[in-house]
């Protein structure tokens, strides 16, 4: 911005610029030319009076001295005192019209001053002005003008840039802070600066900051408000549980209402978490899918599906809690017993990258016909909500990363969950 600020002050500053010079210029050369003309009047009208007293050669040459050679006398008898410049047709109209005229000669021009004498004589004064002294003077005030000029060019640049860093300046702060609102820092807020116009839009930024923490906190509260809702009627399901026997199947009713317990606990810490801390959004990402491995492997073990892990034995901190990470896995892994027959295995495996953390998650079924409608929210070919996907997907972007759909080296569908990193560990 500070640059075409500065070309467009330079290009209007060098347009009004040259508009006043060009003028100017003319001006000043035709001033000159005027200057030299009048003086070569003045020199012809000073030997008026001499030759109106005297017709002596020898007297008018003296009167000559002091004109450099540039005036000679036609005396009224034909003889010439000084260097005549002017050709006899410019002398003879000159004597026959008796006014004073300027023509042009070779080397420039000639004034003639008809002198009319006693008894009806005629002596024609020439003052000679050549072609040098039409322009003395000019080539300096031309660059003097020049240079004026070049001046008030560089004089609006320096001012139009420091104009311009003031705006840039302030846009910038305005940009940087959109910036860290877009990745997350809700705490971003910006010092208005400025034209009244970005004065106005870093108090709007401000306003609209102040705005989206306030809707984000009341989601936060609705959320452990819903979690906490949920638990009167687990507490009513797990005291049912436990009236049902010891059987395999009545084990597995009471494990997974524990399982659903320990979740919307987790819910209501996450949240409350993220009320008093915002900027606290991390977890390991090896330890959060060996528990959600650990939590699926009952029902896979159930439903005979071979199964595996691997890559979760260091940690791999990423920027995103953990219970949205659960439930990005939970999302997936659900897809994985819901949309492929019962003895169908999977494979989850973690990857680590230089600027990725990626979680892959294989099946051996069908695979998705349509995998973008698949990640279309709501969309779903199974009878499903057609959420789960979307539920993954934002998770992995609110990190700057993305999810990818594709068929994996099973045969079935794979799902690569590609995580940004966190730049310090859990």
């Amino acid at each position: 911005m500070r640059k075409s600020l500065a070309l467009v002050s330079l290009a209007v500053t060098s347009m009004v610029a040259l508009a006043f010079l060009i003028p100017l210029a003319l001006v000043v050369r035709q001033l000159a030319e005027d200057r030299a003309l009048a003086d070569a009047e003045r020199l012809a009208g000073a030997l008026t009076p001499v030759l109106a007293i005297t017709s002596d050669p020898a007297t008018v040459n003296q009167a000559l001295l002091s004109t450099a050679g540039r005036v000679a006398v036609h005396l009224a008898s034909g003889e010439v005192v000084g260097v005549p410049v002017a050709t006899d047709e410019q002398l003879r109209t000159a004597r026959e019209q008796g006014l004073a005229s300027t023509v042009p000669v070779a080397a420039g021009y000639v004034h003639l001053q008809p002198v009319l004498l006693d008894g009806g004589r005629v002596a024609v004064v020439e003052a000679f002005v050549p072609r040098a002294a039409l322009s003395q003077g000019v080539a300096k005030a031309w660059l003097a003008l020049g240079g004026v000029a070049i001046a008030v060019v560089l004089g609006s640049v320096l001012v139009a840039d420091r104009l311009g860093a003031r705006v840039v300046r302030a846009s910038t702060a305005l940009a940087e802070g959109a910036r860290r609102m877009g990745q997350g820092d809700l705490a971003t807020r910006v010092t208005p600066s400025g034209p009244p116009e970005l004065l106005d839009a870093g108090a709007a930024f401000n306003r609209m900051a102040d705005r989206i923490g306030q809707l984000v906190a009341n989601e936060r509260e609705i959320l452990a408000d819903l979690s906490h809702r949920l638990r009167t009627p687990l507490t009513a399901l797990r005291l049912d549980s436990e009236t049902l026997g010891q059987d395999p199947g009545a084990n597995r009713v009471r494990q997974a209402v524990h399982a659903l317990e320990r979740e919307v606990n987790e819910l209501i810490r996450a949240a409350r978490r993220e009320l008093d801390d915002p900027d606290g959004g991390r977890c390991d990402a090896a330890q959060v899918v060996h528990d959600r491995l650990v939590f699926w492997s009952a029902l896979a073990d159930d439903q005979q599906r071979l199964w595996n892990l691997r890559g979760t034995e260091r940690p791999a901190p990423v920027p995103l809690s953990r219970s949205d990470l659960a439930a990005a896995m939970d999302a997936v892994l659900g897809n994985v017993f819901r949309h492929t027959p019962e003895g169908v295995g999977f494979v989850v495996a973690l990857f680590r990258r230089p600027d990725h953390v990626v979680i892959v998650i294989e099946d051996a079924g069908p695979g998705i016909e349509d995998r973008e409608a698949a990640l279309r929210r709501g969309s779903s070919g199974a009878g499903s909500t057609g959420l789960g996907l979307d539920i993954a997907r934002r998770a992995a972007e609110s990190t700057g990363g993305s999810l990818v759909v594709d068929r994996g080296p099973l045969g079935g569908t794979r799902v690569q969950l590609r995580l940004v990193p966190a730049d310090e560990p859990v």
